[in-house]
């Protein structure tokens, strides 16, 4: 079969076409709803920082997330359903303010960077959701 020249150039140009838009196209983030984290965190790093507030308030995704009204054996990330979850992200807020004003520290949500804060959610929680007031012992 003999193609022409037209019908050549055509075709190979579009195979130029898509290929530039499938290497340009990055890997869009699938994260939804994220009103504090950044919205281009790597599903790798959002993962690490979850596990992170998990280990410091002693508690599951269950805590602050939902399961999918479409599928039970799917989590509803998304949804804002849990109050835990707004106030969460208050906490979040309030921990990056500290960080910043006090310790000069932008928060960049790295996990790396999160054992590095001198505020973070283990400060005050220990490992329990609700973290209990420690009253001072006056010195006699």
């Amino acid at each position: 079969m003999h193609i022409n020249k037209k019908t050549r150039a055509l075709l190979g140009l579009t195979i130029f076409v898509f290929a530039g838009i499938a290497a340009s196209h990055t890997e869009s983030s699938t994260h939804e709803n994220l009103k504090v984290l950044p919205k281009d965190i790597s599903k790798d790093d959002l993962d690490k920082v979850m596990e992170s507030y998990e280990k410091a308030l002693g508690v599951e995704c269950s805590y602050c997330h939902v399961k999918s009204k479409k599928d039970t054996l799917q989590w509803n990330y998304a949804g804002d359903e849990k109050p835990e979850k707004e106030i969460t992200r208050k906490m979040m807020k309030m921990t990056e303010k500290i960080n910043h004003e006090f310790f000069e520290y932008k928060m960049t949500y790295k996990p790396d960077e999160l054992e590095l804060l001198a505020v973070k959610c283990n400060t005050c929680h220990y490992g329990s959701p609700r973290p209990e007031l420690r009253e001072e012992k006056k010195e006699q």
